[in-house]
C-alpha cells in the first residue's frame, strides 16, 4: 500500500514536472517561429509585387533665342528721354516667347549700362533696359560667354552682373567669382530640374585676367567634362549654349560637329548654339548611352541692327523635354522640336520690331510666304520628314 502510494506521487511529480516544461517551452517556440516568418517576409522576393510601384511622368517646354546683339542704332531707337524703352520691340513676338515653360537668350553685348558708356561695334556696351524688355517677353536665363563678353573688360561684367542680380534674372557663362562661377544654374518648373551652362570659343583676341579665370566660360574639354558631370548628378537634364561657328556660314563646320558630338556624349541633353549670326540647322545626335541629343547649331540673331543676308532672321526653338520616374528610376526623353522664324524689321535705322517671318510680309519684307518656307525647310533638313 505503501510503495503504491510512492508511486502516485512520483507519477504525479512528473506529470507536474512535463506540465511545467510545456507551459515554458510554447512562448519560446513560438517566438523562435515568429522570428522565422519575418525572416522570410524580408528575404521574400515576392513580397515585392505586393509593394505599389511608384510612377510619375511631368513634360516641360524649354525654349531658346539668338544674338540680342544691340548695335547704336538699334538702341538709340530704344531711347526715350533720359532711359531707354526696348520693349515694343519684341511686343509682335512676346505671345510665343511666353509659351516656353524656360525661355533663354543669348546676350551677345554686355549689359554694363549707361554709366560707363554705351558703345556699339566692335566693343559693345548695352543700356541694361534691354534686360527689363527680355524679362517682361518672358525670358528666364541669358546666356552672357560670348566673343564680346571682355568689350568692357571686368567692369562691363560686373556692371552686368550687378543688374542681373538685381532684378533676379539668372544669367550664366560670365561670372562675378570663382564662387559664383563653381554654382550651377539650375531651374526648376514642374518638379523637372534642368542645369544651364554656357561656353564661348574666345574673346575677340581680348585677355581674360591672370587669375580671373572666372570671368568668362572658355571652351575647354577638360572643364566642360568637370562641369557637364556635377550637372548631371544634381538635375534632371542639362542644356549647353555654346558660342561657335564661323560668322555668316549657314551651315556648321566640322570643328561644331566635333565639338556637339563630343558634349552630347558627356551627357548634355539639349546644345543652343550662337554666333554665326544666321540661322544653321537642328539635328539629332544619337548618344552612345543611348539617348539623343538635339543641337541647334546657330539660332542667328533675334534682335540686331545687321540686315540682309539671312543676318535679319532668326527664331524661336522650342523642344519639350519629359521626366519619367519608373521604380525609382528616372529617364529623359527629348522630343518634339519645333522652329518659329522671325525677322527684324526696321525703317531706314527706326522703328525696330521682331516680327513672326510669316508676317513679315506687312512689315516690308518682299516674298515673306516664299522666305519663310525656305527658312523652314532649312532649320529641318537634316531631320526625316516628320521626325520629332
Amino acid at each position: 500500500m505503501k510503495d503504491r502510494k510512492i508511486r502516485y506521487i512520483i507519477l504525479f511529480s512528473l506529470l507536474l514536472l512535463c506540465t511545467v516544461l510545456l507551459y515554458f517551452q510554447a512562448p519560446l517556440a513560438n517566438e523562435k517561429k515568429k522570428g522565422e516568418e519575418v525572416k522570410q517576409i524580408q528575404n521574400n522576393p515576392g513580397r515585392k509585387a505586393d509593394i505599389p510601384t511608384k510612377e510619375w511622368q511631368q513634360t516641360v517646354t524649354i525654349g531658346a533665342v539668338g544674338d540680342i546683339l544691340l548695335h547704336d542704332r538699334v538702341y538709340n531707337d530704344a531711347k526715350s528721354n533720359e532711359s531707354y524703352d526696348f520693349k515694343p520691340m519684341l511686343s509682335e513676338v512676346k505671345d510665343e516667347l511666353l509659351k516656353p515653360d524656360i525661355l533663354l537668350a543669348n546676350q551677345e553685348t554686355v549689359l554694363g549700362g549707361k554709366d560707363i558708356g554705351l558703345s556699339s561695334y566692335p566693343t559693345f556696351n548695352s543700356p541694361q533696359e534691354a534686360g527689363d524688355a527680355l524679362i517682361d517677353s518672358g525670358v528666364d536665363i541669358v546666356s552672357t560667354a560670348n566673343n564680346h563678353s571682355l568689350d568692357k573688360g571686368e567692369k562691363g561684367i560686373q556692371n552686368a552682373i550687378a543688374y542681373y542680380q538685381k532684378v533676379k534674372l539668372p544669367y550664366v557663362g560670365a561670372f562675378k567669382n570663382q564662387k559664383d562661377k563653381m554654382t550651377l544654374r539650375i531651374l526648376e518648373k514642374k518638379g523637372v530640374k534642368i542645369a544651364y551652362l554656357s561656353y564661348t570659343y574666345g574673346t575677340n583676341g581680348i585677355p581674360v585676367p591672370n587669375g580671373k579665370e572666372y570671368l568668362v566660360n572658355l571652351i575647354d574639354k577638360n572643364t566642360m567634362h568637370e562641369e557637364i558631370g556635377r550637372a548631371r548628378q544634381a538635375a534632371d537634364a542639362v542644356v549647353m549654349s555654346i558660342h561657335w561657328g564661323n560668322e555668316y556660314q549657314r551651315f556648321p563646320s566640322e570643328e561644331q560637329k566635333e565639338l556637339a558630338s563630343f558634349i552630347a556624349n558627356e551627357g548634355v541633353d539639349v546644345i543652343f548654339g550662337h554666333h554665326p549670326h544666321v540661322l544653321q540647322p537642328m539635328d539629332w545626335i544619337e548618344r552612345k548611352d543611348g539617348n539623343r541629343t538635339l543641337v541647334v547649331y546657330s539660332l542667328g540673331n533675334f534682335l540686331s541692327g545687321q540686315v540682309w543676308d539671312y543676318k535679319d532672321i532668326g527664331g524661336l526653338a522650342i523642344v519639350n523635354l519629359t521626366k519619367t520616374v519608373h521604380s525609382n528610376e528616372t529617364s529623359i526623353k527629348i522630343s518634339q522640336p519645333t522652329f518659329f522664324p522671325t525677322f527684324v524689321s526696321s525703317f531706314h535705322q527706326t522703328n525696330y520690331r521682331v516680327v513672326p517671318l510669316k508676317d513679315a510680309g506687312h512689315f516690308g519684307l518682299t516674298n515673306a510666304s516664299e522666305k519663310y518656307q525656305e527658312i523652314m525647310e532649312h532649320m529641318k533638313m537634316s531631320m526625316e520628314p516628320g521626325e520629332n
